[in-house]
């Protein structure tokens, strides 16, 4: 029986001892083995602090979210076989899709918050410059870098794909390398996915390790810096925090354990309101998804007194309907537990909740393409708990399978206690259409859960179910939940992050932060800071502005425009008692004015204003007030950019408007689209380069000679003018907006794409021209009649033998990137 393989210090490592079994949950038959014995831990973690810390620490947040991407699609590319692996744990298709590709939706979410929120650096500002001096040479901020450690992540077996990827998530894109322990159970799929993501070469070296079986004594070596991530049973994880080598070394600790959540159905959601319904089918969902092997599960089903019995009437018809057996089957909506081990658990949970609960439900369900005696299947078992504030068994003990308890309550009062009962909760849902019923429960039961999901008739076509942990949100509870926090957007990264404090002079602190501070230098040049492109703008980069003097007919032409007529604005008779001596201008006129007085004319490199931040108003400006304006690059924010967008950033410029008595009047932030410079070839140059060409150039690849080179591009810019008509495109047609908006990125073409014109041995065209000059000149010739030929018809749209029919803007785009391509290939850029 194949054993699974350990990766530590960069080696594929099979344990030495006899392993653990693992077993299919479905046929009974074994699958794999897994061993970790005779591993060398203490050499796997500093492994990690030493090489892997070293290379993830040194790339910027920006380049980890796009290592994420690249990682998500990979494994995108291959999870037909992670599902087959899946079936085998028991999980059903949905099961498995909510494991697999959900373990990738949360790399595609945080890679796209990091080029979104994220800084292209190794660390990142954390907050608001505090001004802690008097004339504001002394300042004060924070910084958050990766903790100098190793992250060891210990999963729970029910979610072997999203539970890894899950936690590597932030501690990737955090910059700490991290060592994976999944459960032995399901840790032949882990596997899997984790031998695909080292086969990328996409991860850097130490960033990622694995064990797969028993974790032995690796938290011995923990130390201050490194941390331990963990998800399973409370028990387990308070004696793995009570280590010494953790809680003696301050080693981070976050735990995610088991909960007793809870749903609550409204006072107002009775049979036959779209609530009621609702509330069946959610709780028959998290029963039954997974085999009710969750943590986020319903245990505890709470509703009103008076209708326990058509709850139960309900949902025991429901769970008749949920066909379970083989996950291969279609009809199956329910599969096995994980094994036969945890069966044997989950039915000794269940006899302690006999002793003081009634079994009211216990499908005896037809399997289908599977039986008992061999697949580790459970019926649903629903219980009663008709006296929840005397018998405390159910809000005690969890069965980790499709098991739940049906209780009754009286109020609002007593939902929201009840529901606090479990001492801790993941999650806690409220089915209701009663807002005041809705808001009273939640805020009473908060204190007691890391989420609230309300579900109504309003939202539930696109709710994502109260079972369902989000990136964005945060996935954690109080208590016995762990008191742990993982994910919550960007906040899911602080974990792994020191955040240290940063006082300095406004100058040190924009060399630190690489963000500029208000009084540090600023930086001018005669060249305008909006013509340069994003790689050239560099932090500091400073323009003062003429002087305008306010008039006015400024303040009542900007009234008229606007529309915004206030007293202070228009009306001097009503200023007694108010802070303004005579009219004063609007602040949007003072706003409006600066850019006037900043912006540069000319086209160039800023694409767009994106946004205003942080704007505020010190002085009122009067007429015969001279407003001169400091315009200074501030921060820049590199921005993923998708489709038919122009390459760019987002640089904010810190804008800063003083009257004639140097008093500041305004300061804020604005946001522009700046323009990445291309790597393409302007094609007003292309008569300059082709004077490097010779008979006797050679191509650093490929095998045309120089003269086939230039009639190659003659005939691409023939095809642009429907000289003659391209009669057909070789793309199949669901490629073909993918491969057009491929000409708006800053990526160069393939060295080795064949085109699919040539000649069916390959060969180029015979050669139409008597000599390389005379091709040079054709083409040129011809390269000036596109240029008319676009101005005179710019709306005509010609067919490419790739890409498709294109307009004027993608012929230039493609001629462009097509003509550094075959330049390149001759060294002539």
């Amino acid at each position: 029986m194949e054993k699974l393989k350990n990766y530590i210090h960069g080696e594929w490592i099979e344990g030495t001892g006899n392993g653990i079994p693992l077993y299919n949950a479905v046929t009974g038959e074994q699958v794999a083995v897994s061993d970790t014995e005779g591993l060398n831990f203490e050499q796997a973690l500093d492994y990690g602090r030493t090489i892997g810390y070293k290379n993830l620490s040194s790339m910027t947040f920006y380049d980890r979210g796009e290592m994420l991407k690249k990682v998500a699609l990979y494994l995108l590319e291959r999870k037909k076989k992670y599902y087959e692996l899946s079936y085998k744990t028991g999980a059903t298709h949905t099961d498995s899709w909510v494991d697999i590709e959900g373990g990738f939706g949360t790399f595609f979410t945080y890679s796209g918050l990091a080029k979104r929120m994220l800084p292209n650096t190794p660390f990142w500002v954390d907050g608001e410059t505090q001004k802690i001096s008097a004339n504001g040479t002394f300042l004060g901020t924070h910084i958050l870098t990766p903790s100098e450690g190793v992250s060891v992540q210990i999963n729970a077996y029910n979610f072997p794909v999203w539970g890894m990827l899950e936690k590597l998530s932030t501690s990737l894109l955090a910059g700490v390398p991290s060592i994976v322990k999944p459960s032995p159970y399901g840790s032949y799929l882990t596997n899997a996915v984790f031998q695909d993501m080292i086969e990328s070469g996409i991860l850097p070296e130490g960033a990622v390790q694995l064990i797969c079986g028993e974790p032995g004594n690796i938290l011995d070596y923990v130390k201050d810096g490194d941390s331990v991530l963990f998800t399973g049973s409370a028990t387990t994880g308070r004696k793995l925090k009570s280590l010494p080598s953790v809680s003696g070394n301050s080693v981070r600790f976050n735990m995610e354990a088991d909960s007793l959540n809870c749903s609550i159905l409204g006072l107002d959601a009775k049979p036959g309101t779209p609530e009621f319904d609702l509330f069946i089918k959610e709780v028959r969902n998290e029963m039954t998804t997974k085999a009710g092997q969750k943590c986020t599960a319903i245990r505890r089903i709470i509703v009103p007194e008076n209708l326990v019995g058509d709850v139960q009437n309900a949902l025991s018809k429901a769970l008749d309907q949920t066909k379970i057996g083989s996950p291969l089957s279609r009809e199956t909506r329910m599969g096995s537990l994980v094994g036969k081990q945890q069966y044997d658990e989950v039915l000794r949970k269940i006899n302690i909740l006999k002793t003081e609960n009634e079994l009211i439900y216990d499908g005896k369900h037809e399997l289908v393409d599977a039986d008992y005696e061999n697949g580790a299947f459970m019926s649903p078992k629903l219980f009663l708990n008709d006296a929840p504030f005397t018998k405390n068994i159910s809000h005690d003990v969890e069965a980790f399978g499709p098991v739940s308890t049906l209780m009754p309550y009286k109020d609002a009062e007593e939902a929201a206690a009840l529901a606090k009962r479990g001492k801790g909760s993941l999650v806690g849902s409220i089915i209701s259409h009663d807002e005041k019923f809705v808001a009273e429960t939640s805020w009473k039961m908060a204190s007691q859960h890391g989420r609230i999901f309300v579900l109504n008739r309003d939202n539930a076509k696109e709710s994502t179910g109260h079972g369902s942990p989000l990136p964005t949100l945060m996935h954690g509870g109080p208590g016995r939940a762990g008191g742990g926090e993982e994910m919550g957007g960007l906040n899911g990264l602080h974990f792994f992050l020191q955040k240290t404090a940063i006082q300095g002079s406004p100058d040190i602190l924009t060399a630190i932060t690489k963000v500029y501070q208000q009084g540090a230098e600023k930086k001018y040049a005669d060249k305008h800071p909006f013509q340069k492109y994003f790689e050239e703008v560099e932090v500091g980069d400073s323009l003062e502005t003429a002087g305008r003097t306010v008039t006015d007919a400024d303040i009542v032409n900007f009234s008229n425009v606007s529309w915004d007529h206030f007293y202070a604005h228009t009306d001097a008779t009503s200023l007694t008692g108010t802070i303004f001596d005579k009219t004063v201008a609007h602040g949007y006129f003072i706003l409006s004015a600066a850019a006037g007085l900043f912006v540069s004319g000319k086209k160039g490199p800023v694409i767009a204003n994106y946004g205003l931040e942080n704007c505020s108003f010190f002085k009122p400006v009067y007429a015969g007030d001279t407003m001169t304006v400091y315009l200074t690059a501030k921060e820049k924010i590199n921005r993923g950019v998708k489709g038919r967008n122009i390459p760019s950033g987002v640089v904010k410029w810190l804008v800063e408007v003083v009257n004639q008595r140097d008093e500041i009047v305004c300061v804020a932030t604005i946001l522009t689209l700046v323009a990445k410079k291309s790597p393409f070839i302007d094609l007003k140059d292309v008569q300059k380069i082709l004077n490097g060409l010779t008979e006797n150039t050679q191509p650093q690849w490929g095998k045309m000679s120089p003269q086939q080179m230039i009639e190659h591009l003659e005939h691409g810019v023939l095809t642009s003018l429907g000289d003659p008509e391209a009669d057909q495109c070789f793309t199949p047609e669901e490629h073909i907006e993918k491969y057009q908006d491929s000409l708006y990125n800053h990526r160069k073409m393939p060295k080795d794409f064949i085109a699919p014109f040539l000649n069916a041995d390959g060969s180029l065209p015979e050669l139409k021209h008597k000599n390389l000059d005379a091709a040079k000149q054709s083409f040129t010739e011809h390269l000036k009649r596109f240029s008319i030929y676009y101005k005179e018809n710019p709306q005509a749209e010609h067919m490419n033998f790739v890409f498709g029919k294109l307009n004027k803007e993608m012929w230039e785009l493609l001629h462009k990137k097509h003509f550094t391509h075959h330049f390149e290939q001759f060294g002539l850029i």
